[in-house]
Protein backbone atom coordinates (compact mmCIF):
# COMPACT_ATOMS: atom_id res chain seq x y z
CA UNK A 1 0.00 0.00 0.00
CA UNK A 2 1.29 3.68 -0.62
CA UNK A 3 -0.13 7.00 -0.47
CA UNK A 4 1.22 9.89 -2.60
CA UNK A 5 0.74 13.14 -1.48
CA UNK A 6 0.72 15.95 -4.12
CA UNK A 7 1.21 19.46 -3.02
CA UNK A 8 1.58 21.45 -6.68
CA UNK A 9 3.48 24.83 -6.33
CA UNK A 10 1.46 26.35 -8.42
CA UNK A 11 -1.62 25.84 -5.87
CA UNK A 12 -1.15 27.90 -2.55
CA UNK A 13 0.61 25.98 0.02
CA UNK A 14 -0.96 23.71 1.79
CA UNK A 15 -2.09 24.32 5.40
CA UNK A 16 -3.15 21.20 7.98
CA UNK A 17 -4.28 19.32 4.39
CA UNK A 18 -2.76 17.62 0.92
CA UNK A 19 -4.34 19.23 -2.19
CA UNK A 20 -4.41 15.40 -3.52
CA UNK A 21 -4.01 12.16 -2.45
CA UNK A 22 -2.83 8.89 -5.05
CA UNK A 23 -3.00 5.13 -3.67
CA UNK A 24 -2.25 2.38 -4.33
CA UNK A 25 -3.46 -0.58 -2.09
CA UNK A 26 -5.98 -3.52 -1.41
CA UNK A 27 -8.37 -2.72 0.80
CA UNK A 28 -10.81 0.29 1.03
CA UNK A 29 -11.76 1.92 4.29
CA UNK A 30 -14.89 4.20 4.77
CA UNK A 31 -15.13 5.98 7.83
CA UNK A 32 -18.78 7.14 8.96
CA UNK A 33 -18.75 10.61 10.45
CA UNK A 34 -17.72 10.44 14.09
CA UNK A 35 -18.93 13.02 16.40
CA UNK A 36 -17.35 13.78 20.35
CA UNK A 37 -19.93 10.90 21.31
CA UNK A 38 -18.61 9.14 24.22
CA UNK A 39 -19.12 5.02 24.89
CA UNK A 40 -22.21 6.09 26.22
CA UNK A 41 -23.77 8.23 23.06
CA UNK A 42 -23.43 11.82 24.95
CA UNK A 43 -22.01 14.48 23.11
CA UNK A 44 -18.58 15.53 25.46
CA UNK A 45 -16.89 19.26 25.37
CA UNK A 46 -18.17 22.40 25.05
CA UNK A 47 -15.67 24.03 22.60
CA UNK A 48 -14.93 23.08 19.29
CA UNK A 49 -10.98 22.08 20.22
CA UNK A 50 -12.44 19.30 23.03
CA UNK A 51 -15.52 17.89 20.58
CA UNK A 52 -12.73 17.87 17.75
CA UNK A 53 -10.04 15.88 19.50
CA UNK A 54 -12.85 13.59 20.79
CA UNK A 55 -14.20 13.56 17.33
CA UNK A 56 -10.79 12.84 15.69
CA UNK A 57 -9.86 9.81 18.81
CA UNK A 58 -13.42 8.14 17.74
CA UNK A 59 -12.51 8.32 13.92
CA UNK A 60 -8.79 6.72 14.48
CA UNK A 61 -10.59 4.25 17.04
CA UNK A 62 -12.75 2.99 14.14
CA UNK A 63 -10.01 3.27 12.24
CA UNK A 64 -7.66 0.81 13.72
CA UNK A 65 -10.32 -1.31 14.76
CA UNK A 66 -10.28 -2.07 10.86
CA UNK A 67 -6.72 -2.72 11.28
CA UNK A 68 -5.51 0.83 9.97
CA UNK A 69 -3.67 3.76 11.09
CA UNK A 70 -3.68 7.42 11.17
CA UNK A 71 -1.07 7.78 8.28
CA UNK A 72 -3.30 5.77 5.80
CA UNK A 73 -5.68 7.63 5.85
CA UNK A 74 -6.06 9.18 1.91
CA UNK A 75 -9.33 11.65 2.64
CA UNK A 76 -11.29 13.53 5.79
CA UNK A 77 -14.53 15.74 5.63
CA UNK A 78 -15.09 17.98 8.33
CA UNK A 79 -18.45 19.06 9.51
CA UNK A 80 -18.64 22.08 11.35
CA UNK A 81 -21.51 24.29 12.54
CA UNK A 82 -19.41 27.82 12.36
CA UNK A 83 -17.33 27.66 9.77
CA UNK A 84 -15.86 31.14 11.14
CA UNK A 85 -15.22 29.49 14.97
CA UNK A 86 -13.20 26.75 13.11
CA UNK A 87 -10.82 29.32 11.15
CA UNK A 88 -10.44 31.01 14.74
CA UNK A 89 -9.42 27.74 16.00
CA UNK A 90 -7.17 26.57 13.55
CA UNK A 91 -4.20 26.79 15.14
CA UNK A 92 -5.58 24.74 18.42
CA UNK A 93 -7.14 21.86 15.67
CA UNK A 94 -3.78 21.71 14.05
CA UNK A 95 -1.85 20.77 17.13
CA UNK A 96 -4.85 18.55 18.38
CA UNK A 97 -4.40 16.82 14.77
CA UNK A 98 -0.72 16.74 14.67
CA UNK A 99 -0.82 14.94 18.52
CA UNK A 100 -3.64 12.55 17.52
CA UNK A 101 -2.74 11.74 13.68
CA UNK A 102 0.74 13.13 12.70
CA UNK A 103 2.07 14.95 10.13
CA UNK A 104 0.64 13.07 7.36
CA UNK A 105 -2.17 14.87 6.08
CA UNK A 106 -4.83 13.64 3.72
CA UNK A 107 -7.04 15.37 1.82
CA UNK A 108 -9.20 17.73 3.26
CA UNK A 109 -12.40 19.90 3.04
CA UNK A 110 -14.47 21.33 5.49
CA UNK A 111 -17.97 22.03 5.13
CA UNK A 112 -20.43 24.56 7.14
CA UNK A 113 -23.65 22.75 8.22
CA UNK A 114 -26.42 23.88 9.64
CA UNK A 115 -26.30 21.55 12.12
CA UNK A 116 -25.48 17.49 12.70
CA UNK A 117 -27.61 14.83 14.12
CA UNK A 118 -26.80 15.50 17.96
CA UNK A 119 -27.88 18.79 18.40
CA UNK A 120 -24.75 19.34 21.00
CA UNK A 121 -22.44 18.39 18.29
CA UNK A 122 -20.15 21.33 16.35
CA UNK A 123 -18.08 19.08 14.22
CA UNK A 124 -18.12 15.89 12.60
CA UNK A 125 -15.43 14.00 10.66
CA UNK A 126 -15.98 11.32 8.10
CA UNK A 127 -12.66 9.83 5.82
CA UNK A 128 -11.46 6.98 4.28
CA UNK A 129 -8.39 5.21 4.11
CA UNK A 130 -6.05 2.42 1.63
CA UNK A 131 -4.81 -0.25 3.61
CA UNK A 132 -2.27 -3.11 2.67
Amino acid sequence: MNLHRHNPAALSPPTGFSHAVTATGTRLVFLAGQTALDGTGAVVGESLPEQFATALANLLAALAAAGGAPHQLARVTVYTTDVEEYRNQSAELGRIWRRLAGRDYPAMAVIGVVRLWDRQALVELDGTAVLP
